[in-house]
């Protein structure tokens, strides 16, 4: 059979199936009553995320059973959402099936590490792989839909949810958003293990001023488009089924009103076919904003800006049949909404088989398979990131005598699974001191401190640490946040360490003894001190419940780190916000005091650790680049050589700046970026193709600009360690691109041995 006669096969078939699809959900909204189709439109709690399951009563069975709700949240297990959705199936009129909702964002039950340690492996297919097994262990046990990923750039590390995204680049956060999208949707949601992804929070959250949560976003639109919308864009490029608006307002409109940025850009401009849900209790926020004068005005302007789906609030439910009974809205925006959820419900088979995810011998022969759990210490591993080794300190040998190791973090069993985990249990978890223990040999001795707690200034308890520490050989220092003090209405005005574990790491610090430095938090820290004085630090962020095993195979050499930071590390709280693809600005920062600059007069002016930094056991060589543009594409190579003598993994970074344009552009803007495993002495070539249309800007009316002259092409290490430049020039501006359509493009990045 021809390829020609296949491709019109495939059309013909794909339209069929369409048809099909478009004429089951025509057919079931025409049967449907008003109330039913509100029905569909509202999302109730089945619980809170640390109790699912718990608000179901049979008050709530009853709206089920007359068709009053169409999704619930927080619930979870095979055989009781089989239950749940008999309910709807078998006792409501027309049998619609629910879809059950968790956020799920790195892990159900084998968790894995925290999103913004998983982007520090800088390894899409790794967290591509992470984000299926989050999919197979969750849909196993009922659900059909994740709050995640939340794609939200975050410039600010006040800002307790930066821990749940990439950090603050829009060019990895959206290959992040794009693996995290693959990986729970897989191609197709008519499988059994598919779990529909929600980008969230759309757009702009994670630039809240001041880094306190839920606030108002104040930024410019030309920014919105340049850095927050693009991983939503990758999102939907990737088919994301679902997007959630946020809680906040943009420049004084709250998102769940923003028409222009709803049904204009996500839309009618990148057409996005799936729905859009509220945030928690959102639409009824809506009055505190000061927008709508009453709920029945927050129902009307919400629907009519395209949320969807109402989570919790009840504003739907209770507004919208007066409101079209009078004539206020029209009921086709309802149906318009209703189709959407109805079109994912169908898409995951629900109408074919409601209970297709409700096997409880599934669940059983799937949650925490060991497969799944050495994976997670394989993330894990990829995902520590060594920013000091002084002298080589690390990896330890694992036959030295006595080994300290010191913070009550090395214990902790919850915070290894950072603030949102999912199902996650504290006795899943491998401890830091546990791993350790494991790994050292027999003859090591290895003493435990608690040090200072959290709160906590005991002075007999440092002088028992203290004596632990003087008595051994090497110490091992684990610091940091524990987990309740990141994640969701968790910011912090100082990003410093918790006094009491400043005094510890001090006190520690003093005996000048060789001390590794083991971090455990959930956003960038403020450690100017520590990072002087300690001899060796891992940035381990909360690396989930194999978290004990992958640290021990970094520090004991089991494991050659190739982690980079997805996010700045400011020297202290005042230094924030630091970024680095920052504006040149009239007078740029300048080491001299004596020349009035764009600095603090008080610190040096570069952070403490820069954007994609992260060091190595070995050592590696660049050179040889080479530039050549042929048509809309610039093809770009060089070879990477290790020089060490052992195995490594170098992530090359690609970035590009605009040298001279109508606009101000930053110093650099990653645009590409490859992961190189390399033995010693192995030389590899880095090629990347880069289209010219992303080198543009939009300016301050949307615009989008890609000029001709001079941009400059930089390879490096890291944001602060460039290794290799040239310069290209375009001879003419570039035409005919559709800038509505343009948010994100991956760059091709490959490697010839």
């Amino acid at each position: 059979m021809s390829r020609y006669v296949l491709f019109v096969f495939f059309i013909v078939f794909s339209s069929c199936q369409k048809n099909e699809k478009d004429t089951f959900i025509n057919s079931l909204i025409e049967k449907m009553t008003l109330e039913e189709k509100i029905g569909q439109l509202t999302q109730l709690p089945g619980g809170r995320r640390d109790s699912p399951n718990s608000r179901i009563s049979e008050q709530t069975k009853n709206l089920i059973r007359s068709g009053k709700v169409g999704s619930f949240l927080h619930v979870m297990g095979a055989e009781f959402l089989k239950e749940l959705q008999s309910c709807a199936v078998k006792e409501s009129r027309l049998g619609i099936p629910l879809i059950f909702a968790m956020d799920n964002l790195h892990g159900f039950r084998t968790i894995f590490p925290v999103p913004l340690a998983w982007a520090s492996s800088w390894d899409p297919e790794a967290v591509k792989k992470a984000t299926r097994i989050a999919a197979e262990e969750a849909t196993s046990a009922g659900l059909h839909w994740t709050f995640a990923p939340m794609v939200d750039i975050a410039r600010d590390p006040r800002w307790g949810r930066i821990v749940e995204g990439a950090g603050e680049d829009p060019y990895l956060g959206s290959v992040m958003a794009s693996a995290e999208v693959e990986g729970f949707q897989t191609d197709d949601l008519g499988r059994e293990n598919s779990l529909v992804a929600c980008a969230k929070h759309y757009v702009g959250y994670g630039a809240a001023i001041g880094g306190r949560d839920y606030n108002s976003v104040d930024v410019s639109l030309s920014t919105i488009y340049e850095i927050y919308l693009p991983p939503f864009h990758a999102a939907v490029n990737a088919g994301v089924g679902t997007i959630m608006s946020g809680f906040h307002d943009l420049n004084g409109i709250p998102m769940s009103v923003y028409d222009e940025l709803l049904n204009g850009v996500l839309r009618y401009n990148w057409g996005f076919r799936g729905f859009v849900v509220s945030d928690w209790n959102a639409i009824q926020e809506l009055l505190n904003h000061g927008v709508v004068l009453n709920r029945s005005e927050a129902a009307k302007k919400a629907l009519e800006a395209g949320v969807d789906m109402d989570m919790t609030s009840m504003v739907y439910q209770s507004e919208l049949p007066d409101l079209i009974q009078n004539g206020k809205v029209v009921e086709k925006l309802v149906d318009r909404a209703v189709r959407r959820i109805l079109s994912i419900k169908y898409d995951l088979g629900l109408f074919d088989d409601p209970y297709r995810y409700c096997n409880p011998v599934r669940e059983k022969n799937t949650i925490l398979k060991e497969e799944f759990l050495s994976y997670a210490r394989n993330i894990a591993r990829k995902s520590i990131v060594l920013l000091k080794n002084e002298k080589n300190l690390l990896p330890f040998k694992k036959t030295m005598g006595n080994l300290a190791v010191i913070g009550r973090l090395a214990t902790d069993r919850r915070s290894p699974m950072g603030a949102w985990k999912g199902f996650g249990k504290e006795e899943d978890v491998i401890t830091v001191l546990e791993g350790i223990k494991k790994t050292v040999s027999k003859s090591t001795r290895v003493s435990f401190a608690e040090g200072y707690s959290f709160n906590d200034k005991d002075p007999m308890l440092l002088r028992e640490t203290l004596r632990i520490a003087e008595q051994s050989d090497a110490v091992i220092l684990v610091l940091g946040e524990h987990s309740d003090m990141s994640g969701e209405a968790r910011s912090r005005s100082d990003i410093a360490l918790p006094d009491e574990q400043e005094l510890l790491a001090d006190a520690v610090l003093a005996l000048n003894k060789p001390v590794a430095v083991v971090l455990m938090n959930g956003r960038p820290l403020a450690i100017d001190g520590i990072a002087e004085k300690a001899c060796a630090i891992l940035e381990t962020w909360y690396l989930g419940v194999r978290m004990g095993d992958a640290v021990a195979d970094v520090l004991f050499g089991d494991y050659n780190p190739g982690g980079k930071l997805p996010v700045t590390f400011p020297r202290s709280t005042g230094q924030i916000p630091v970024y680095y693809n920052h504006y040149n600005t009239g007078r740029p920062a300048s080491e001299d005091l004596n020349k009035d600059s764009a600095r603090y007069f008080d610190l040096p002016i570069q952070p403490l650790y820069a954007f994609g930094y992260g060091l190595s056991y070995t050592e590696f060589k660049y050179g040889d680049l080479e530039t050549v543009i042929n048509g809309d594409t610039a093809f770009i190579s060089l070879k990477i050589r290790n020089e060490g003598a052992c195995s490594g993994e170098e992530v090359v970074q690609l970035y590009v700046r605009d040298l001279v344009a109508r606009k101000s552009r930053p110093i650099k803007a990653l645009k590409g970026f490859m992961k190189l495993n390399l033995n010693p002495g192995e030389t590899k070539t880095a090629k990347f193709a880069l289209p010219l249309n992303i080198l543009g800007y939009y300016d301050n009316y949307l615009l989008y600009w890609v000029e001709k002259g001079a941009y400059k092409i930089m390879i490096g290490s890291s944001s602060d360690d460039i290794r290799l430049e040239s310069t290209i020039m375009l001879e003419k501006d570039l035409s005919g691109i559709d800038q509505n359509k343009l948010g994100f493009t991956r760059v091709a990045a490959y490697a010839d041995e």
